[in-house]
């Protein structure tokens, strides 16, 4: 074998080898990388789980306010008509004067 064809052996090793290092290291980022995708896949489906609940909290909140404000207002219509059953009261016995 001639130096030439010696060094072009030698060159084409080289090469071989970086190519090698290089199929490795991309691997281990390709490795990596399908981790992290399937950690970012877990969090998003517990980020949808939580949202979920949230909504269904928040309808449950305004629900429960417009029971509240329903009370409320029960309260007051029978304070309302309590003091017009007064009222009337009042005017009737005006009128048996």
């Amino acid at each position: 074998m001639t130096k030439e064809e010696e060094s072009a052996v030698r060159h084409f090793e080289t090469r071989v080898r970086q190519l090698i290092l290089q199929y490795r290291d991309a691997q281990r980022e390709n490795a990596q990388l399908r981790t992290q995708l399937e950690d970012l896949q877990l969090r998003a489906e517990q980020l949808h789980a939580e949202n979920e609940r949230l909504r269904d909290d928040y309808s449950k909140l305004k629900l429960a306010k417009m029971m509240s404000i329903s009370d409320n207002d029960m309260k007051d219509a029978k304070l309302r008509i309590s003091r017009l059953i007064r009222e009337v009261d009042r005017c009737i016995a005006l009128l048996n004067v």
